[in-house]
């Protein structure tokens, strides 16, 4: 978390450069390192998709090696969506943290508490689905509870308290950009969490209202991932500079930084 808040602070940027190589591995190689080296000066964190890297067959060894390339002082993201439970869960933290070596990994809890436990290790963030940027035909985030609200509304509530609780590590929400009024609810129930923030781009959420809905008091507590918006661009370098300095312009700050 000290490394995120760092980062944050001397980059003055909020931005997640997501990282979803695309074609044959040597093409893909080639353009992680573009740009990540083209990045690095605007990104806050790095977020390395993992299903993009284990459809190769060097996969993980693709993984590790754009880990490792990546500066020292900007966190990284591993985007897996784990799970699982119990000892499975424990394999898959090691895999995050002790093969690939990332600061942050990404978690499903509709298993409840018990799927996130596992990779909340001390000084790792974790960032727990809450209301995701999908727009399923069939989709559970919003189904109502007999006990009030809904079922994403729960999953925060618990990742609130697994963070009040978890006093090593941190443990923060994945919050969608594409519903705005669903961000400002979930912020309203955790005022103090962070927020990885996908659905900016591609998906055509809408920047002012996410970061309106979504920063903190202290313009901070978001980090607004770009992908494909960011890898496709022709210059990934003044895409990612942009996007940054777009989001900048809507941070006002309104009380003291907290952590």
């Amino acid at each position: 978390m000290q490394k995120l808040l760092t980062r944050v602070q001397t980059a003055n940027s909020l931005l997640c450069v997501g990282l979803d190589p695309t074609g044959d591995d040597a093409s893909a190689a080639q353009r992680l390192r573009e740009v990540i080296a083209e990045t690095a000066a605007y990104a806050a964190a790095f977020k390395p998709n993992l299903a993009f890297f284990l459809s190769r067959e060097n996969g993980v060894a693709l993984l590790q090696q754009t880990v490792q390339s990546i500066p020292a002082d900007i966190p990284v993201i591993l985007d897996g969506k784990f799970g699982d439970i119990a000892n499975t869960a424990e394999h898959y933290a090691r895999f995050a943290y002790d093969v690939i070596g990332v600061d942050s990994v990404t978690v499903n809890p509709y298993m409840g508490d018990d799927a996130v436990r596992p990779f909340a290790r001390p000084g790792k963030l974790v960032f727990s689905l809450a209301k995701t940027s999908n727009k399923p035909q069939y989709g559970l985030q919003d189904e109502p509870l007999t006990t009030g609200g809904t079922l994403s509304d729960r999953a925060a509530q618990i990742a609130r308290q697994l963070d009040e609780e978890l006093t090593e590590s941190t443990i923060g929400l994945v919050v969608g950009a594409t519903q705005p009024a669903s961000m400002a609810k979930v912020r309203a129930a955790c005022p103090e969490q962070w927020f990885l923030v996908p659905g900016i781009g591609a998906q055509g959420g809408d920047l002012e209202a996410t970061l309106r809905a979504g920063l903190r008091a202290d313009a901070s507590g978001v980090l607004i991932n770009a992908s494909r918006s960011i890898w496709q661009a022709d210059d990934a370098e003044a895409a990612a500079r942009e996007l940054m300095e777009q989001i900048n312009q809507f941070r006002v700050v309104t009380h003291p930084a907290h952590a």
